[in-house]
Order: C-alpha cells, then structure tokens, then sequence
C-alpha cells in the first residue's frame, strides 16, 4: 500500500551523530508457541548499504521474509543469533528468557554495539545503551531486520524439529497452539521440546484433553 507506515533508519542516525559508532537493533520471535525455543536476533545495518525490504516480519509471507532475509544478510554489517530453549522457559519464565536470547545475541555480535535498539517495553542486560521501542519492528529498520532475521531462522528450526518429533505439525505450526497441534498433543502427549509450564501442556500433563476452541491460535499464524 501506497500509504503504508515502514521503518526508517532514523533512530539509528540519531544515536550515530551522538558518537555510538555501531547500533544494534533486537528483536525477539516465539513468545506464544507451545514448543520450541525463543530466538532473538541482533542486527548492526550498514548506514551505506540499507537494505530495501526490511519489515515488521509479521507483514511479510514468508516468500518476502525468505528474500529479505538474503538482503539483510549480505548487506548487514553484523548478525547474531541466540536462543533461550523450552526448559530455559520453563525454569525462568517466558519474559526472562526472551531477555536472555536477547543479550546472547548483542554479546555474539561480531562487533561491539554502544547502543542498541530493542523491540518491546524490557531491555536485556547488556554493557551498552539501550532503547525500549513499542512496536519498535514497525518503526526501527534495524529492529524489522532483527525480526526478519530471528524468524526466518526459528521457523527453518521447527521445520528441522518435525522431522525429530513427528505428528505436531511443527514445520507448519512452528509450535503455536493451533487445533491440529493442540490435537495431536492430546493424542501424543507432549515431546522433549514442548514448554512443560504453558498451560495447554501443563493441563495434558494432567490428563486434562479438552481444547478450549477460544484459545486456539488460527493455523495460518506460522506461515
């Protein structure tokens, strides 16, 4: 759409002529599936070489995600990925971790950022500064590239997952709640990567087999 709102790399400007010589924009994917990690990405852009395709990820098909994930990757200055896994979540709760993959990430940078751009109302603990951003994936350009980057790559590591752990729907779902991985969870009971503690696991560990048909997630959330 002619009107529509896209990132700008105008923040990262800002924080440049300030003196932070690399910024860093983070964002996470895979707070609500019922299995599989949290992966975060962090994303140092090249002023000179922006690349044109970057989004909010969930505005993309995955077709779009899939090529601008090659722009971002060949034009970018540094990438890193990090993960928290399903018993991090379980041990530390789903905000913790998510803060977790996010500062594993800005410590793999293969470059030093003083100033990072974060997705979201939290910043992780990292030896930098940093900037909260509501909907900062629909605002920041580093931040849309982060969160092109984290899920691209955790959707291609469901799609591994389901070749391991068969029967859930993983490379379609990427472990979101949807009625056919909610089914096949109650008549497989759930695997090594599920999250024990989110609640449609947690009650099938139970013996509880019911769906709650308002909770579901529709089966087109992960494509």
């Amino acid at each position: 759409m002619a009107d529509e709102i896209r990132p700008t790399f105008s923040r990262e400007r800002a924080l440049m002529r300030a003196g932070h010589d690399f910024v860093a924009g983070v964002d996470e994917v895979g707070r609500g599936p019922l299995a599989g990690p949290v992966v975060a990405a962090a994303v140092v852009l090249d002023a000179k070489r922006l690349p044109k395709s970057p989004r909010d990820s969930k505005m993309l098909d995955r077709a779009a995600r899939d090529e601008a994930f090659v722009e971002i990757t060949e034009k970018a200055i540094a990438i890193s990925v990090a993960s928290a896994s399903a018993l991090e979540i379980d041990r530390l709760n789903i905000r913790a971790a998510s803060l977790l993959a996010m500062r594993r990430a800005l410590l793999g940078l293969s470059v030093t950022p003083t100033a990072a751009l974060i997705d979201g109302r939290d910043s992780p603990d990292a030896p930098c500064h940093m900037t909260p951003i509501i909907s900062g994936d629909a605002l920041a350009l580093s931040i849309a590239a982060a969160s092109i980057i984290a899920k691209v790559t955790r959707d291609r590591l469901m799609t591994r997952l389901d070749a391991h752990c068969p029967g859930y729907g993983f490379a379609q779902n990427a472990g979101y709640g949807t009625r056919t991985h909610r089914e096949a969870l109650i008549s497989l009971g759930p695997c090594a990567y599920h999250r024990m503690t989110f609640a449609p696991v947690k009650l099938r560990l139970a013996g509880v087999v019911e769906i709650n048909a308002e909770e579901i997630v529709e089966e087109s959330v992960a494509i």
